[in-house]
């Protein structure tokens, strides 16, 4: 599941290839599926040159000198160059390579390939994404972006429901929202609007030292958690049973006593 910390290990690997001239796209109807067919990828590269690489949340962005071209993974996506992946795996992703799993991508004027290979077919090609439906990025948040994000009127909805909202912050996923909240100590069922000031600051410190930590591990799902997360699992701070609740729409893993 590739989350912000996974967008940024792509990012880098698209990085090889800026300065190079496209001369064609590729696109399977899966990838191509936000655009009005998939031959429109082909002729909106063809002959672009890469300029530089960027990134919004899950998002990943290859400047040119025309249009921005977008990428999105979904569950199971891999960025690749030629055979160089920008993960070795993903963690509830497929652990092996097949030719039939290459979606699209970039053919590059130097011989190389840009692919984008992805088993479950949810990854897709955008050109000139909208970012304007995502919020800030997470990775360097300034404090006042994220008190914006929260919200605080009413209730609100769940925490863990609000920092998988990519239109408040883009980039937290199922793994690293768990862990956030994990480490800050907070039920991820507990609406947004009942935390206080002492907890909200917990929830940014922990926000950055996830990031920040698991950045330097690898990826999302090396988490202190991660060991935990599943049926009986004990927590491996104070060994007091996890729980499993729906949140978000997602399978949830906390700790019945240090979180509250």
């Amino acid at each position: 599941m590739p989350e912000v910390l996974e967008i940024e290990s792509y990012r880098r690997l698209a990085e090889t290839v800026v300065g190079a001239r496209i001369l064609a796209g590729h696109a399977d109807r899966y990838l191509a599926k936000k655009l009005d067919q998939p031959v429109a990828w082909d002729r909106a590269v063809r002959g672009l040159r890469i300029t530089g690489t960027s990134r919004r949340g899950k998002l990943l962005l290859l400047e040119t000198d025309g249009p921005t071209l977008g990428l999105r993974f979904g569950m199971t996506g891999v960025l690749m160059v030629e055979s160089q992946a920008g993960l070795d795996a993903l963690f509830y992703g497929p652990h092996e390579y097949r030719a039939e799993w290459i979606r699209g991508g970039l053919d590059l004027e130097d011989s190389r390939r840009l692919l984008i290979h992805d088993p479950r077919r949810l990854a897709r090609v955008e050109i000139a994404p909208d970012l304007d439906e995502l919020g800030p990025d997470v990775i360097g948040l300034a404090r006042a972006d994220f008190d914006a994000a929260l919200g605080a009127r009413g209730e609100g909805p769940a925490l863990k429901a609000r920092l998988l909202d990519q239109s408040r912050l883009a980039g937290i996923g199922n793994l690293l929202a768990d862990e956030i909240c994990f480490r800050a100590g907070l039920d991820p069922r507990t609406p947004v609007g009942r935390l206080d000031a002492a907890q909200r600051q917990a929830l940014f410190r922990a926000l950055g030292q996830t990031l920040r930590t698991l950045g330097r591990r690898g990826g999302s799902h090396l988490g202190d958690h991660m060991e935990a997360r599943t049926p009986g699992g004990l927590c491996p701070r104070d060994g007091a049973p996890m729980r499993i609740a729906t949140v978000g729409g997602r399978t949830t893993y906390y700790c019945s006593a240090h979180q509250r």
